[in-house]
């Protein structure tokens, strides 16, 4: 049997800004948007390959206090890619804003950046990619 996360959520203030940022900001495509009830959205983004990110418009006040701090501080999410320096460089000209310079580690060129709510992503390059 296979096993595999397959999406991850995470909380939002508004769904259309949430798009509008993965989308320009990060590449990423919209693969659902469908209405659910009490204006709830199902809203999936993804990229070329493995896990999906869920937007998840905060519905509560416990919820809206975790926007941008979902993990403490903590790196939330991993954005691979095959290529770090056409990515670093266009999603610097894109308005992300990285929080460290580039590193090479033993597993990979990476960097961390915030999405629009604060949370902290790497841009990993693996080694071998």
């Amino acid at each position: 049997m296979t096993r595999a996360v397959a999406l991850v959520t995470v909380v939002v203030r508004e769904y259309d800004e949430a798009i509008a940022w993965y989308r320009d900001k990060l590449g990423l495509t919209l693969i659902a948007d469908e209405p659910r009830e009490n204006g709830k959205r199902w809203v999936v983004m993804g990229g070329t390959g493995g896990a999906t990110v869920l937007l998840a418009r905060a519905a509560n006040d416990a919820q809206r206090a975790r926007i941008g701090d979902q993990t403490g501080g903590r790196v939330f999410l991993f954005l691979h890619t095959d290529d770090f320096v056409r990515d670093h460089g266009r999603m610097r000209a894109a308005g992300v804003t990285f929080v460290e310079d580039p590193r090479h580690e033993p597993y990979g060129t990476v960097a961390v950046f915030t999405d629009l709510y604060g949370n902290r992503w790497d841009l990993l390059q693996p080694v071998g990619e």
